[in-house]
């Protein structure tokens, strides 16, 4: 059985990877900051959430398809 606390992080992350595909990274990341709240460890929250400053900061082409590309190791 899944804890009361992992199913509200899937909720939120999978609230936040739906704003994060239509590009809505500024919303996307409230939710993803919201799941590292209940979770500070919750590596896919981090991990959406440093892309999301990333696309901020960066905003994809228009056509982009979903996919990060990282730039550095």
């Amino acid at each position: 059985m899944i804890s009361k606390e992992k199913q509200q992080v899937l909720q939120l992350f999978k609230e936040g990877r739906e704003l994060y595909k239509f590009l809505k990274f500024k919303e996307a990341k409230q939710f993803f900051s919201k799941a590292l709240k209940v979770h500070k460890d919750d590596g896919p929250s981090k991990v959406y959430l440093a892309r999301c400053n990333h696309y901020i900061q960066n905003p994809p082409p228009a056509d982009w398809d979903g996919v990060f590309i990282m730039k550095t190791k």
